[in-house]
């Protein structure tokens, strides 16, 4: 499934700046097939009081609750944030908190394929927020209500019909695995193979997220996993050691098999490995002051699937992820970001005079004579 590199002659910055941008607009439209685990993200707001008499804790007076989606859910709302059309595969209970989430998605996201269980129950994690009428909110306790994973075969093959005619139509798929059992690599080559046998001018990229077995997953498109889920997956510490990030990244990229793999690292930005090419190191957009981490891979990987079903390269569309990424950790809670967000970041680092884009950018996707 070798995806097309855009070609485009040597720019200089404006040229690159006017690629993005006009890779941000053909966002427009774009159909991305999400599918994994849908988790109810649930706030609960309130102001401190006082201390209780009857244990040192804070006591709250409450203010406002808050349902968002996270999981595949937040991915599929960024790709909607964004201006794609999400179609979105997943599972929710028949409880209260599954018709909560359901109702909470982006207008943009297509939840007709979404499996609908009696039995099931929705795995909700709840944050406590607490802050001052002038002070920022901060996490005093979360709870985490799991459902019944892993699922059963019933269920299990509920959803995996419904991939077969969600792939119809779509220009990207992101897959979104939680360890919930949902998205296995099964499924993924079920999906590759699907992909395979269309008939397509330009391949449909399929991206993994994978957060305890990235390696079981092989011949996809890439995979975007942070840093912290590396160390844990290869049993190595990368910290501030290049090498050791070197021979992370291009021994994920061996043994997935896939034509890159882009790990984030937070405030050290994001490294993009491609085999044959050399890495190529993204600094850090935006302001190394994060308000909320929450959920910022399912907007990198929805940023980057949809740039690549616009005809990016992997480097421009790891640009845009970056951007994306950079702008949603200065949110609170789970947030996604939009097209309009996007464009003014692109738009003020290139007007930014120590934009050092012509020393990052590799020579990729170059005409040559």
């Amino acid at each position: 499934m070798l995806l097309a590199r855009s070609v485009h002659p040597l720019p200089g910055e404006a040229e690159r700046k006017a690629r993005l941008l006009a890779l941000v607009d053909a966002f427009s439209g774009r159909r991305v097939l999400v599918v994994g685990a849908l988790i109810a993200h649930e706030f609960i707001y309130g102001e401190v009081a006082r201390v209780s008499r009857e244990a040192p804790v804070l006591i709250l007076k409450y203010d406002a609750t808050e349902m968002v989606a996270g999981g595949a859910g937040n991915a599929a709302n960024n790709v909607a944030a964004l201006g794609g059309r999400a179609r979105l595969v997943g599972l929710v209970g028949g409880d209260a908190e599954g018709r909560r989430l359901l109702r909470s998605f982006h207008r943009g996201v297509d939840r007709a394929p979404i499996v609908r269980a009696r039995r099931y129950r929705t795995p909700v994690k709840t944050r406590i927020l607490a802050g001052g009428v002038h002070a920022a909110r901060q996490q005093v306790v979360r709870i985490d209500r799991e459902s019944g994973w892993p699922l059963s075969p019933a269920i299990s093959g509920a959803l995996a019909r419904q991939i077969a005619p969600a792939l119809d139509g779509c220009d990207a798929v992101i897959l979104s695995d939680y360890g919930s059992g949902l998205v296995t690599p099964a499924l993924a080559d079920t999906v590759r193979r699907g992909l395979a046998r269309r008939a397509r001018r330009r391949p449909v990229p399929a991206l993994i997220d994978s957060r305890y077995r990235l390696v079981d997953y092989r011949g996809l498109t890439t995979c975007t996993p942070n840093e912290s889920e590396v160390e844990q997956l290869l049993g190595i510490h990368i910290g501030d050691d290049a090498e050791a990030l070197e021979r992370a990244g291009r021994l994920l990229l061996r043994r997935t098999a896939m034509q890159a793999v882009l790990i984030t690292r937070g405030s050290r930005g994001m490294a993009l490995f491609q085999p044959k090419q050399p890495t190529i190191h993204v600094p850090i957009f935006g302001s190394d002051e994060v308000a909320d981490v929450t959920g910022a891979g399912d907007t990198v990987i929805a940023t980057f699937g949809l740039a690549l079903s616009a005809g990016a390269s992997f480097y421009e569309a790891a640009r845009l992820a970056n951007y994306a990424g950079g702008i949603v950790v200065m949110k609170r809670g789970t947030a996604t970001v939009s097209a309009t967000e996007l464009a003014d970041a692109v738009t003020t680092d290139h007007d930014t005079p120590s934009e050092a884009w012509s020393q990052e950018g590799p020579a990729q996707g170059r005409r040559r004579n």
